[in-house]
């Protein structure tokens, strides 16, 4: 678990350090708003076109092949914002640097999964997905300091290096046995059909919709602090939302395996509504700070929750597909966030493009309180705590 946990650690902070740089390398290039989240958003259509396939590979071939694969295309993507300046060949180099997310995260979470006792699932499952928030308050930090102290060269070949050392770490974890039997053995189901069963639809329109608000953030905020002319480094604001989540993650994992999912979840969502809100209203470096604390107690829930409640209502043989289908709302509502929102930014400003992300994580809150099981009282029950997931295979309430 220790060498999985630091490959992990080194995986995301290589990704993390082009946050708040990247926006500010395409702009120096000449690009323009809706430029920037375009060629962003590449990376998100990267994860939504690979994550399906990669989950099921991950089911077929062993997690440890997809961990590798992740780390092996985090490695080789930051050579080519050293040799590529044109917006085109940037879209299709985010594209590419996509699939390092789409396969590392999918590989990472089953295994873990399949690890992890049942009674203590949400425990380890959070404790283990802290190596996101460290790398997340490392990487924006080191890469800010690199690209403003010695310029975008070097920042990418850090970003580099690390990721090969994560992937020779990697290169040693132990692949669990295969299951190679399928969930049924009369029944095949296919994406469409996983994706539009119960369990799995609300799960993943909840992230769609989660998705928007957090590209939103990771692709504008640092232009929207510089446009404010506010004293605050982007980068900063990063760090901090990931020393939040990772306090909110050391809590709320043994919490849920007491408690359930839901109660979790639904706190996550009304932290992301409040963060989104308190940035369309932000004016100072406080209201920065305290928007980004808000976003992390955000994230140190529901993305941790939603992976737990999956699979608790997943099989180990179909657990790689079950993530990355429901994951795969979150990529493409990372994917829509960057053209669109970045439309709106033109039109409009980023604050008031904060102002639409906060009513989408509001909705996002109704439809998981309503939706997220067989009815609408049992959906509320389960959301605050009072009831069990019935689409859970355990026992776990």
């Amino acid at each position: 678990m220790l060498i999985l946990f630091t490959a992990a650690l080194l995986f995301w902070s290589s990704t993390a350090a082009f946050l708040p740089t990247l926006p500010l390398y395409i702009e120096d290039i000449g690009g323009s708003k809706q430029e920037i989240g375009i060629v962003m958003g590449g990376f998100a259509i990267g994860l939504l076109l690979f994550r399906p396939m990669l989950g099921k590979l991950a089911d077929q071939r062993g997690r440890k092949l997809v961990l590798l694969i992740g780390l092996i295309v985090a490695a080789i993507a930051p050579f080519g914002y050293l040799l590529f300046t044109s917006i085109p060949l940037l879209f299709f180099l985010r594209i590419f640097h996509g699939v390092s997310i789409a396969a590392f995260t999918t590989g990472y979470i089953a295994l873990v999964a399949d690890l992890a006792p049942v009674a203590t699932r949400g425990e380890i499952i959070s404790y283990m997905s802290l190596a996101a928030p460290i790398g997340l308050a490392i990487g924006p930090a080191i890469g800010g300091y690199l690209q403003a102290s010695f310029g975008y060269r070097e920042l990418f070949l850090f970003t580099a290096a690390i990721a090969i050392i994560g992937l020779l770490c990697a290169s040693q974890v132990i692949n669990p046995p295969l299951n190679t039997q399928s969930p049924s053995e009369s029944h095949h189901p296919n994406f469409a059909q996983i994706l539009l069963s119960p369990r799995v639809r609300v799960p993943a329109i909840v992230m769609l919709l989660v998705g928007v608000a957090v590209g939103a953030v990771h692709i504008f905020v640092a232009l929207f602090i510089k446009s404010t002319a506010v004293n605050f480094n982007g980068g900063w604001f990063f760090t901090v939302t990931a020393i939040s989540s990772f306090t909110m993650r050391i809590f709320t994992g043994r919490a849920s395996d007491r408690f359930g999912r839901g109660l979790f979840i639904t706190f996550g969502l009304v932290a992301y509504t409040l963060a989104c809100f308190l940035l369309w209203q932000a004016n100072s470096t406080n209201d920065f700070l305290i928007s980004a604390i808000v976003e992390g107690c955000g994230g140190g829930t529901v993305i941790s929750m939603v992976t737990t409640m999956m699979a608790d209502r997943s099989l180990p043989q179909e657990r790689g597909q079950i993530f990355a289908i429901c994951m795969a709302g979150f990529d493409l509502g990372i994917a829509i966030a960057a053209p669109i929102l970045g439309y709106i930014s033109e039109q409009l400003g980023y604050r008031n493009m904060f102002a639409c992300t906060t009513g989408l994580t509001f909705l996002a809150l109704l439809i998981f309180v309503s939706l997220c099981n067989k009815n609408f009282s049992g959906s509320l029950r389960f959301a605050v705590g009072r009831g069990a997931d019935a689409y859970s295979l355990n026992d776990i309430s």
